[in-house]
C-alpha cells in the first residue's frame, strides 16, 4: 500500500508539468509581461510611470528647497539679531536681502520694510507697529504657500496610485477569465498573462504610492516646523517694534 502511494506521488510532477504547459509557455520577463498586457493595462502602467516621475521631481525639488532654507536661515538669524540689537535697521534689511531662500529672511524683510516705510524720524506710533505686524502675517501666508508647493500633488499621487493599480488588477483578472472562456482551457498558461498583468499593475501602484506618502508626511512635518519658526520670528520682531516705541 505504501508503494502505491509512492507511485501516485511520482505522477504529480508530470501532472503539474502538463497543467503548466497547457495553453502555452508561461513567461515572466518584463518584455513578455508587457506583450501580454492589453491596451488599457498598458495605459495604467504608463500613467503610473508618469506619476512616479512627477513624484520624484517634487521630492527632489522640495528636498533642495528645504535644505537651502534651513541653511540660510541658520546664517541669517544671528546676523539680523545683532543688527537689530545695535539699532541698524538698514543693515538688517541688507542681511535679509542676501538670504533669498530663507523663509525667516523673507518674513522678517517684509516686516522691516513696512516698519521703515513710516520713516525713521519721530516717535514710533501704534499704527506703525500694527501695520508692520500685518505685513509679517501676509508674508507668512505667502511663504507658507511656497513651502507647500507641490505637496498637494504628492498627496494626490500617494492616495490615488494604489487605486489606479487596483484598476489595472481588475482589468488583468477580467482578461484572464476572458482567455479561459475563449481558449476553453483551465491550464495556468491560459491565464498567466492576465494574472501577471494584474500583479504588475498592483505592485507598480504600491511602488509609486508608498514613497509619495512617506515623503509627503516628512515634508509636511518640515513645513509645520518652518511655520513655528516664522511665527516665533514674527512675534520677536513685533516685540522689538513695541520696545522701540516705548523708548
Amino acid at each position: 500500500m505504501i508503494l502505491a502511494h509512492i507511485n501516485n506521488f511520482a505522477h504529480v510532477p508530470s501532472t503539474l508539468a502538463m497543467f503548466f504547459d497547457e495553453g502555452g509557455t508561461v513567461g515572466f520577463s518584463p518584455l513578455q509581461l508587457w506583450s501580454n498586457m492589453g491596451n488599457l493595462a498598458r495605459a495604467v502602467v504608463i500613467l503610473l510611470f508618469v506619476m512616479s516621475i512627477w513624484s520624484l521631481a517634487v521630492i527632489i525639488d522640495r528636498a533642495l528647497y528645504f535644505s537651502a532654507a534651513r541653511k540660510q536661515s541658520r546664517e541669517f538669524a544671528p546676523k539680523v539679531a545683532g543688527a537689530l540689537k545695535d539699532g541698524r535697521l538698514d543693515e538688517a534689511i541688507k542681511v535679509a536681502d542676501r538670504c533669498k531662500k530663507s523663509h525667516l529672511a523673507e518674513v522678517v524683510t517684509a516686516g522691516l520694510q513696512e516698519f521703515r516705510s513710516f520713516g525713521s524720524g519721530g516717535a514710533i506710533t501704534q499704527e506703525q507697529v500694527e501695520s508692520s505686524q500685518r505685513a509679517l502675517e501676509r508674508s507668512e501666508a505667502i511663504v507658507h504657500a511656497k513651502l507647500k508647493r507641490g505637496l498637494g500633488g504628492l498627496a494626490t499621487i500617494g492616495s490615488t496610485a494604489p487605486f489606479i493599480g487596483l484598476f489595472g488588477t481588475v482589468v488583468g483578472i477580467l482578461n484572464a477569465f476572458q482567455q479561459i472562456a475563449t481558449q476553453k482551457t483551465s491550464g495556468i498558461g491560459a491565464v498567466a498573462g492576465g494574472i501577471s498583468e494584474a500583479l504588475v499593475t498592483t505592485a507598480f501602484g504600491l511602488l509609486v504610492a508608498i514613497p509619495a506618502v512617506m515623503t509627503f508626511n516628512y515634508f509636511t512635518g518640515k513645513v509645520e516646523a518652518f511655520d513655528v519658526e516664522m511665527d516665533n520670528s514674527s512675534s520677536e520682531l513685533v516685540d522689538y517694534f513695541i520696545k522701540q516705541s516705548h523708548r
